[in-house]
């Protein structure tokens, strides 16, 4: 067997470089969620204040175990992470969200940066299947199930 192509963990180099690209990108749309999420938290105000600002904290922490969860797989695959605010808003597709007071806007902002994570992590899981990178495949799919629950129970606050 020829090792030329294969990496230390047994994977084609070529396709998990491209994985390790794409999982920056989740890192850096992940970044700017926390953040948001962390702005949300402290900012929220209104009847819905104690229920918001309990369940913005458990996702901005759950969000800060993905987000080491991704750069340490991208590691694992033998690519450096992004590490730098800079190269996160460059290529994130969540934008800054910054003075949101209210629930339904923070809602909404929430839902919108749980979609964009939603689709990156289906274009990864896609590509990581191919190649059977199955530690990708199992992160992913864990964030999917994860994240496609929060979507349906945001999405009921929303819709009262």
């Amino acid at each position: 067997m020829d090792l030329q192509g294969i990496n230390k963990i047994g994977l084609e180099k070529e396709g998990s470089k491209q994985i390790a690209e794409s999982l920056n990108e989740l890192l850096a749309n992940y970044q700017l969620f926390y953040m948001n999420v962390r702005g949300l938290h402290w900012n929220i105000k209104g009847k819905d204040f104690f229920v918001l600002h309990e369940k913005f904290e458990e996702l901005y922490n759950s969000s800060l175990e993905n987000i080491d969860e991704i750069a340490e797989r991208i590691l694992t695959l033998g690519v450096t992470p992004l590490h730098s605010y800079k190269a996160y808003t460059k290529i994130s597709k969540i934008e800054e969200a910054e003075n949101i007071f209210d629930s339904t806007t923070a809602l909404q902002t929430v839902l919108n940066g749980l979609r964009q994570l939603l689709i990156i992590e289906r274009e990864i899981l896609a590509v990581a299947s191919e190649i059977n990178d199955e530690g990708t495949v199992s992160l992913m799919s864990d964030y999917i199930t994860e994240q496609e629950k929060l979507v349906w129970m945001f999405s009921a606050v929303v819709a009262q």
